[in-house]
Formats: C-alpha cells, structure tokens, sequence
C-alpha cells in the first residue's frame, strides 16, 4: 500500500486479493493462512465471516493487522464498516445488499480505502453517479460459479468482465471462481487484479498457492 501525501487516502495494490474464509482455512486458521499467503504475494486482504459476531470479527481483525504490520498490505472489511475503527483496517467492501456506498464513505471518513461490487451494466451505470471519490475500486463477476459464495450473482465470463472493466472509471478486481489458469486472459482483458477465496484458503500450503497466482499474473 503506497501512501500518499495531501489528505489523499491510499492506494492499494489489487493484483492478488484474498478473501478469507474461516472455514476453509481450517486447523491452520485465518491469521496464518493470511500471514503464509502475503508471503507468497497477495497484496491485499478482505476480511469475510458472514457467521462471525461483531466481537469476533473484531477479535480476529485486530489479529490481521498485528499479522499484516510492517508488510504494506492493507486490510479490508467485508461489509461491516461500523467496524473498521476499532479494528484498527485501512477500509471496507460493500456490495449490492449491503450499505449504501455513500453513507459507507461518510462512516469511513477520507482516508480509508471503500471497495464496491457491480455485477452488470446497470449498477456499473449507478456507481458512476456516485459522488466523486465515495469509491475506489470495484469487484466485478463473478467469473464462473463458485462454492465459496453460493448466493453469488449470474456467471458473466471473461468478456462481459473486460466490457466492464473497459467502461469503469475505477480498477476492477475479478471475482467468482478465479484460477490460476484465468490470470494471462483477466489481465490482457483489463484487470487490475483477482480477488480468490478457495484458491489460497482452501490450499494446504498457502504461500505456494499465492506464489502460484502472483507468477501467472506476471
């Protein structure tokens, strides 16, 4: 994460963007599943545990960033913006259902980094008639369908994901059932970058997932 001077907030770097999952991380837990994965490159990290409480998520926030200290990756919230003070994170990620963009950004202040999903042409459309500087990246998708999110939008594929990145005035992150495989044809469509839950959390050895990733962005 580069930080910048004037009152400007962050930017982050959005080429490798972990999504964790309590479960799927299993026996070796979110901190150390995080901690592996930016050794292997991830560049940024959202913090996701629908069925965690407030406290927990707090609890296990306030641990990711003693983890993520001294490494410039920036940790995100999953919805729950009320709750990125006191977790000490650097922003949040809202998507369709969940808080309005406009009063997630008065809630985050200035500086802190506000993330956002668009699944179509519509709600890119909507997004841009946003106030200037309530976002700052999108996550678009899904790519294919995925068991990490069953409630997940209509598979778009990889060129209604270019279309969108293409018409957005801010980087856009690929989200939904991302491969190793997918990362040459996401980034020549556009990409700023992949968001993946499965392909590090669901891994035995999550530094060499991330590694794997991190070398066929390129």
């Amino acid at each position: 994460m580069t930080q910048v001077s004037g009152g400007r907030r962050p930017e982050a770097d959005l080429r490798l963007y972990l999504v964790t999952d309590t479960a799927q991380c299993g026996q070796l837990g979110v901190v150390e599943t995080v901690r592996l994965a930016v050794a292997g490159g991830v560049t940024i990290v959202q913090l996701r545990d629908p069925e965690a409480s407030d406290a927990q998520t707090v609890e296990l926030g306030r641990a990711l960033v003693a983890a993520l200290a001294d490494t410039g990756v920036p940790l995100i919230v999953n919805d729950r913006v009320h709750l990125v003070a006191d977790i000490g994170a650097q922003g949040a990620h809202v998507g369709q259902g969940d808080l309005d963009p406009v009063r997630a950004r008065e809630i985050l202040g200035p500086r802190a980094l506000l993330g956002y999903s668009v699944h179509d042409e519509s709600q890119l459309a909507a997004a841009r008639g946003l106030p200037r500087g309530t976002i700052d990246h999108l996550g678009i998708g899904p790519l294919r369908a995925t068991s990490s999110k069953l409630d997940h939008s209509p598979v778009r594929g990889l060129a209604h994901l270019g279309a969108l990145a293409a018409a957005s005035p801010w980087p856009c992150v690929a989200i939904g059932g991302v491969k190793a495989a997918d990362l040459p044809d996401l980034r020549a469509a556009g990409l700023a970058g992949v968001a993946v839950i499965s392909a590090i959390c669901g891994t035995p050895d999550p530094q060499a997932a991330a590694a794997q990733l991190t070398a066929a962005w390129g």
